[in-house]
């Protein structure tokens, strides 16, 4: 029953994941990326110090735990949030989807280099396909670029560091909740992203009045995306491993592209649609541990 709850909570996570590319989406009809990412971590914010007070789970951090913290909260929220809200601005939803979609990939890479985990042959060539599919997806007809190179070039830095944050959470999660770790890091997210917003968007901000729409999908961005699913994901890590919980990333690009083409009337193409299946199919093959009985990664 408790395998049962870690899976559970990894596809959780994965579904709101998927869904707050179209919520951002929504919010950037209103507001820039920058503050739809900085409202984002305050909602979460405050809605997480209440509750970890409430159900007295608080935990103080200890000073040597400190650059852990911090480190991690460098990489995500701030880092990968540049990368994924600014990359989503210029490159569609379904797209965006499948280069975060990427990340196992590069986990395995991060994990063979740090941990020594041995990549098999299988392995390997799941990276070269995952790639190949990447390419049918992105490049045209006329062998062109059909997404903006700048987004592309965004969202992989979301990418990497979505790869060096879970190195980082792996190692808090020995010590501390899951709740406590993303409490922390959201909080310290918003204050990295605070003087860059009194900077750049403040005065536009206190000028535009959000609808209904633009406020529920603030909401939902903060206490779905940014508080439940990272509670869930770490959760995830802690009783999985950092490989084998990535692994349901896989996940986000169906859900989201899905949710793309019914709720926004996104563009589907068969070339979209087989690129995203070569993605995922080698993204799979990438993780393939032979001594499992199922499509799974080895623990870290």
């Amino acid at each position: 029953m408790q395998k049962a709850y870690v899976h559970i909570a990894a596809i959780l996570s994965m579904i709101f994941w998927g869904f707050s590319f179209i919520l951002s989406k929504t919010v950037f009809e209103l507001y820039t990326p920058l503050t739809t990412i900085f409202f984002r971590l305050v909602i979460s914010s405050i809605f997480l110090f209440p509750l970890i007070k409430l159900t007295g789970k608080f935990e103080k951090i200890d000073r040597k735990d400190f650059g852990l913290l911090i480190g991690g909260a460098f990489f995500n929220p701030f880092l990968y949030f540049i990368g994924e809200n600014y990359g989503l601005d210029l490159v569609s939803v379904s797209i965006s989807a499948i280069i975060i979609a990427t990340i196992p990939v590069f986990t395995a890479i991060v994990a063979l280099k740090m941990f020594a985990e041995k990549l098999s042959s299988i392995n390997i060539f799941g990276m070269i396909i995952s790639f190949f599919g990447l390419t049918i997806i992105l490049v045209n007809k006329e062998f062109k670029l059909d997404a903006s190179p700048s987004g592309i070039a965004l969202l992989f830095l979301a990418v990497i560091s979505a790869v060096i944050y879970t190195v980082y959470i792996k190692k808090l999660t020995l010590k501390y909740k899951p709740i406590t770790i993303i409490t922390w890091q959201n909080l310290a997210g918003a204050l990295f992203f605070l003087p860059f917003f009194i900077l750049f968007d403040f005065k536009e901000v206190m000028l535009i009045k959000p609808d209904i729409k633009t406020i529920l999908s603030l909401v939902g961005l903060g206490v779905l995306c940014s508080s439940a699913a990272y509670i869930l994901f770490i959760y995830a890590i802690k009783h999985l491993g950092i490989s084998k919980s990535n692994l349901y990333t896989n996940l986000i690009p169906v859900i989201a592209s899905l949710a793309a083409f019914f709720l926004l009337k996104e563009d589907y193409s068969w070339q979209k649609a087989s690129g995203m299946g070569v993605v995922i199919i080698g993204v799979m093959l990438s993780q393939f541990n032979r001594n499992s009985r199922f499509f799974n990664r080895r623990k870290l």
